[in-house]
C-alpha cells in the first residue's frame, strides 16, 4: 500500500522531504502546503501540487501523514498541536528544553483525534537522542559527551548578519580536536563551553565598514560568541557564494564507561554523523518516521510519540523477515 504524504512548509527542509519521498517507493507526495502564493512554488514532483496552507484541512482524508517542516521557534509550537487534530503528523521540533511541554500539547490533540504524532524527529534531537539512551542503558556507569560540527549553525549565522556593517555571513561550529581526543581516550574530562567547541565566522562586510568594530562585536556577542574562542574571516561576496553555499553539519555522541567487578575495563561507545546537507538528512529521518506513524495508526494506536517509542522495524520499507535475514 502506498503511503500518501503531505508537506507543510517548503523551505530547505520541505524540499528535502520531497526529495526523500522520491527515494521511498512505498510513498507518494500528494501536495505541498505553503503560506506563499502556490503558483510561485515549483515542485520537482510532476504529479504533486502546491496548495495554500489554508487548504490543508480540507484534504485531511487524502493524506495519510502530514510532515511539518516549519521552524521550532514559532511555527511548530502552534502548527503541530493544531494539525494533529486532523492528521497523523511528524515534526522536527528541536528546542530541547521545550520538548516536554510540546509533547503534552500535541498528545492532547492526538488523543482527541485518534491520530498518531511523532515529535522531535531529526538527528539532535532524534538519532543522537537514541544513541544517548542506548549507551546509558548499556554502560550504566559512565559519562556522556556530545560534540556538534563541523557544521553551519543557522542561528549563529543569522546573528552575524544582524551586526551593523555586515552584508552577509556564515558561521561554523567546530569541535575542539584535543577535547574530542581526550574523550575518546577515556579520560572523562570536565569541559567549559569554550573548551569543547570553537566558532569560525566568514563575513562579507559592507563597503567602507569598520571591520575591527564588526569583529569585536561578533566576538563579544552574549549568548552566541562571547563564551567561545571565535575566529572571524573577512571575505568577498563571491568567495562566500563559491565556498560556503552548502549547509553541512554533523557531530559525535560518545559515552565513556567502565565495566568489571573493579571497574577495570574502559568501554567507549561513539556515534557520529558527517552530513553534506543538514536539512536533507533531517528530511530523510522525518520520512522514515512518517512510515512509522502510518503503521502505528493503522494498528489503531493514537497519541504523541518520540523516537524512543518507535520500534526500529517500523521505520523500514523491508519486512521483518528481510530485516532478520539481511541485518541481524
Amino acid at each position: 500500500m502506498t503511503i500518501k504524504i503531505g508537506i507543510l512548509g517548503y523551505g530547505n527542509l520541505g524540499r528535502g522531504v520531497e526529495s526523500s519521498i522520491r527515494q521511498n517507493p512505498d510513498m507518494e507526495l500528494v501536495g505541498v502546503f505553503t503560506r506563499r502564493n502556490p503558483e510561485d512554488v515549483k515542485l520537482i514532483t510532476a504529479d504533486a501540487k502546491a496548495y495554500h496552507i489554508d487548504e490543508a484541512i480540507k484534504m485531511k482524508d487524502e493524506i495519510d501523514v502530514m510532515i511539518l517542516c516549519g521552524g521550532s521557534a514559532t511555527d511548530l509550537p502552534v502548527q503541530t498541536p493544531e494539525y494533529a487534530k486532523f492528521f497523523n503528523v511528524v515534526d522536527s521540533f528541536d528546542t530541547h528544553a521545550g520538548i516536554p511541554k510540546h509533547f503534552d500539547k500535541v498528545d492532547a490533540s492526538s488523543q482527541n483525534s485518534g491520530k498518531i504524532s511523532i515529535i522531535a524527529v531529526g538527528w539532535d534531537p532524534g538519532m543522537f537522542s537514541l544513541n544517548r539512551v542506548y549507551a546509558n542503558s548499556i554502560l550504566t556507569e559512565g559519562k556522556d559527551y556530545t560534540f556538534w560540527g563541523k557544521g553551519v549553525s543557522q542561528g549563529h549565522s543569522d546573528a552575524i548578519r544582524r551586526v551593523a556593517g555586515v552584508k552577509d555571513g556564515k558561521q561554523y561550529t567546530i569541535p575542539v580536536e584535543s577535547a574530542l581526543e581526550s574523550v575518546r581516550q577515556g579520560n572523562n574530562p570536565e569541559f567549559t563551553t569554550r573548551e569543547k567547541h570553537l566558532r569560525e565566522c566568514f563575513v562579507v562586510a559592507d563597503e567602507g565598514a569598520d571591520k575591527g568594530k564588526i569583529e569585536n562585536e561578533i566576538k563579544n556577542m552574549p549568548n552566541y560568541f562571547a563564551d567561545y574562542d571565535t575566529v572571524v574571516h573577512f571575505i568577498t561576496e563571491e568567495e562566500l557564494k563559491r565556498d560556503h553555499s552548502g549547509i553541512p553539519h554533523g557531530g559525535f555522541v560518545i559515552r565513556s564507561g567502565r565495566t568489571g567487578i573493579n571497574k577495570e575495563n574502559m568501554q567507549i561507545i561513539e556515534y557520529s554523523l558527517n552530513l553534506d546537507s543538514n536539512p536533507e538528512f533531517t528530511a530523510s529521518v522525518l520520512t522514515a518516521y512518517a512510515r512509522a506513524a502510518y503503521r502505528l495508526n493503522k494498528e489503531g494506536q493514537k497519541g504523541c510519540k518520540t523516537v524512543f517509542d518507535i520500534p526500529v522495524s517500523y521505520l523500514s520499507q523491508e519486512s521483518n523477515e528481510e530485516l532478520r535475514r539481511k541485518y541481524l
